[in-house]
């Protein structure tokens, strides 16, 4: 697997195959990365004097006649030792490396859902759903298989019209859409004739780059760019569709399921990127890791038209969810909590201790600046500059958001526990 968070949880013992090699690591996978990291770190260590001894001994080999009446023949078979040696030596793979060309910055309202309804068949997939998608917002899709995850982001760009409510699309989009399908390559044309139409050269961030080169950034050799896509493994489909993506200008990133079949490094690095990302990103995904770190917003979907919406990444929606069960709800404002729903008989109270009482009375006063708290955070957020500061500096405020919506459900929990 490459679930990370699932080899962590369960895993003790990890056994790497590296360059022909299988060893084994006693431990999590945490553990595994840090004695990795050392490992790697000594092996280039290494090399580093290998190469400097053999570039010495390659040049007291080419110091021409006098060197020759005075050759040790150990030396000159030490030589012969160490050209063998570095002909059978193998480099690790690289790294993939991603840029992502930013596009022209968008309008602020990006995409307005107002009471859209969806099905096949008669069955209902998306159920009165609203939202508002601003530039700048970082938006996780998750739900189980079938739940119409792809349907809504569908739905969201305008492929598909909802048989019920209306989408409105913002001004100045450029929108990259990764399809988990992968219908946006031919499997009939070759590797480098889906990224360039047949040209030798691409432009990349408003600079020219011969294809060759830059497929070799996304770890496809010169001899691969020739084979007809549906040669090509799982894994090696998705580095060509980021590729072809990432090539070019884009201020509405659009992911469903980028991470099935990437390796860890490859996966990391497009955290890393995504992370950096000026733009607005909506990204389904079952990789809890991935929607942590990249993801400041989640929608759930219930399977059964509902949707919700959580402030912050995957385990930011378990532990809102465990604080209180609240029944799935089919629009929510970010990160609100539902209010109270009131007593039937306004008439019938509780016989509340003093105690009860007193906080009773203190709770509106509570939530309403709870609430205010939130609003003046997520503001803070949605700014696009606010993605461009130090990454400290965003994780506290992500934390920052998630504590106080988390003291808002238990605030909102309460009321209902007392006045219910």
């Amino acid at each position: 697997t490459h679930d990370r968070t699932l080899i962590d949880n369960l895993a003790t013992r990890i056994i790497e195959l590296d360059r022909g090699v299988l060893r084994s690591y006693p431990g999590s996978y945490q553990r595994y990365q840090a004695v990795k990291a050392r490992e790697l770190q000594a092996e280039a260590d290494g090399d580093r004097k290998f190469e400097k001894t053999l570039a010495q001994e390659e040049s007291w080999i080419r110091q021409g006649i006098k060197a020759r009446r005075t050759r040790n023949e150990g030396r000159v078979r030490r030589l012969e030792a160490l050209r063998e040696e570095r002909a059978e030596r193998r480099s690790r793979q690289g790294n993939v490396k991603m840029q992502l060309a930013g596009g022209e910055a968008s309008g602020k309202l990006v995409v307005e859902a107002r009471g859209v309804g969806f099905g096949y068949e008669g069955e209902a997939v998306i159920g009165d759903f609203s939202t508002l998608v601003l530039r700048g917002d970082r938006i996780g899709i998750i739900g189980r298989n079938g739940s119409g995850k792809s349907t809504l982001l569908k739905l969201l760009l305008g492929d598909l019209e909802p048989d019920v409510g209306s989408i409105r699309l913002g001004t100045k989009l450029e929108v990259a859409y990764f399809d988990q399908e992968r219908e946006q390559l031919n499997s009939e044309l070759s590797v480098r004739d889906n990224l360039s139409d047949g040209s030798d050269r691409i432009t990349i961030n408003g600079k020219s780059r011969h294809v060759i080169g830059y497929l070799g950034d996304f770890l496809f050799p010169p001899a691969r760019a020739n084979s007809p896509v549906k040669t090509l493994s799982g894994g090696e489909r998705n580095r060509l569709l980021l590729a072809k993506l990432f090539s070019r200008p884009a201020n509405l990133l659009v992911l469903d399921e980028p991470t099935n079949d990437l390796d860890v490094e490859t996966l990391e690095l497009l955290e890393e990127l995504l992370v950096n990302y000026q733009g607005t990103l909506l990204l389904v995904s079952h990789d809890r890791s991935f929607l942590d770190r990249t993801v400041t917003s989640t929608l759930v979907l219930d399977g059964s038209g509902g949707i919700e919406e959580f402030v912050g990444g995957y385990t930011d929606w378990l532990r809102q969810r465990s604080a209180v069960p609240v029944p799935a709800k089919k629009s929510r404002v970010k990160g609100a909590a539902d209010p109270p729903t009131r007593p039937d008989n306004p008439g019938r109270q509780k016989n509340l201790s003093y105690k009860e009482q007193k906080e009773l009375e203190k709770l509106p006063e509570l939530i309403e600046a709870l609430e205010t708290e939130q609003s003046a955070i997520q503001a803070r957020t949605t700014d696009p500059d606010f993605y461009g500061r130090a990454p400290d500096e965003i994780a506290a405020a992500m934390k920052e958001l998630s504590d106080v919506a988390a003291r808002l459900q238990e605030a909102y929990a309460r009321w209902e526990e007392i006045d219910g």
